[in-house]
């Protein structure tokens, strides 16, 4: 890259390990996964013995303290290899940050040990089968009932479901309130009255391990609330910026991996008696792929520079993601259609990662609602 993000020496340790992993454990077993329908929660372990698990989260509660960017280069990293195995990774860091900013002592000492290890998986349940964008309209319901609540409802398109111990539940405790009437509760997957739905069947990107949960009863406490009514939805949206742009950097890795993939290949493949390489056709393609790395390395990491500085974040935030998923998606069908009908298997990367590419583009905000935070931003001057 022409343009290099600033790391500490820790956090250029742990890109290296990050790159080292995606190549070595989790590359060779992507195919699988995806042939197989697999959550690969053995390689999840192996992600947090090596550091890769509580990434933000400070030092004295036993994560690694990583900037946004640090994190962004990791998660790039990653997805190189999978996107779906990594957005799980995403997703359960994102929660054991939650539980160090706004858990209470009992909180963390019950849940981080064994979430920074990844013995205990997390996920976060904002989705419902009836709102996606619309992350407000929460009908999932906390009725109160004596000292705590019963739950009663679905949540859809949860992350790691199919695997996930710990649960960030949204739930609505005064539907008068709107989004106000939000609280947030921290559960057991176990808890009596959960029920566990799916894995969903998907066109790819099986090692996210995507389903649904319903609440039958459950019972929770005022112990188990995470963020209080009236900051809960706030709570849900402080993280979107970040949240883009991981997946602006992760979208980012999935084209690296492809144009790697592509120059390797037409370099070794013979036709006319020439190397396909040298047919400028060939040839430029691959530079309109590189060209648009070029620019999506340039928006996600300005994205995520400006969100450690402290700085509104939110519309590059938005153009990162918006603009990276959108090019990986065409891009990588560029590397596919160099390749020929060999690129068209599960083995080579950019097969597994076209479909990710399409997931990309609505998770954690579709490019329509993109473009409604950015005109906003554009109107209101």
């Amino acid at each position: 890259m022409s343009f290099e993000v600033q790391l500490t020496d820790r956090e250029t340790e742990l890109v290296q390990i990050a790159r080292t992993f995606a190549r070595e454990e989790v590359l060779p077993r992507a195919a699988d996964w995806e042939k197989n329908r697999v959550y690969p929660n053995d390689v999840q372990q192996m992600a947090a013995a090596r550091g890769l698990a509580g990434l933000l989260t400070d030092q004295a509660l036993g994560g690694q303290g990583m900037s946004l960017t640090g994190a962004c280069r990791v998660f790039e990293e990653l997805a190189s290899a999978c996107m779906a195995f990594t957005f799980s990774l995403v997703v359960h860091n994102n929660f054991i940050q939650s539980i160090a900013a706004n858990g209470s002592e009992a909180q963390k000492a019950k849940y981080l040990p064994d979430m920074l290890t990844n013995k205990q998986i997390g996920t976060f349940l904002l989705t419902e089968p009836g709102h996606g964008s619309d992350a407000a309209s929460v009908s999932c319901r906390a009725i109160p009932d004596g000292d705590g609540w019963r739950i009663e409802g679905e949540k859809a398109w949860i992350s790691s479901a199919s695997h996930a111990s710990i649960l960030s539940l949204y739930a609505q405790v005064d539907p008068s309130a709107g989004w106000r009437g939000l609280t947030c509760f921290t559960l057991e997957a176990d808890r009596e009255g959960v029920e566990r739905v799916g894995p969903y069947d998907k066109m790819g990107g099986h090692a996210l391990g995507t389903g649904g949960f319903r609440f039958h009863g459950t019972r929770v406490q005022q112990e188990d609330v995470l963020i209080p009514t009236g900051d809960a939805f706030k709570g849900a949206m402080a993280g979107i910026d970040a949240a883009r742009f991981f997946v602006a950097a992760m979208s980012l890795g999935m084209m690296r991996m492809g144009l790697e993939r592509a120059i390797e290949y037409t370099k070794g493949r013979e036709a006319f008696g020439q190397s396909i390489s040298d047919f400028q056709g060939i040839q430029w393609m691959l530079a309109d792929v590189a060209t648009d790395i070029e620019a999506s390395h340039l928006l996600t990491y300005r994205a995520a520079a400006l969100a450690d500085a402290g700085q509104n974040a939110t519309p590059a935030a938005a153009h990162a993601k918006k603009f990276v998923t959108r090019a990986a998606l065409q891009r990588l069908a560029d590397c596919q259609q160099v390749m020929g009908a060999n690129g068209f298997r599960l083995e080579e990367p950019a097969a597994r990662h076209l479909t990710t590419a399409k997931m990309s583009q609505w998770m954690d905000g579709a490019t329509e609602i993109l473009n409604v935070v950015l005109s906003r931003h554009l109107l209101k001057g």
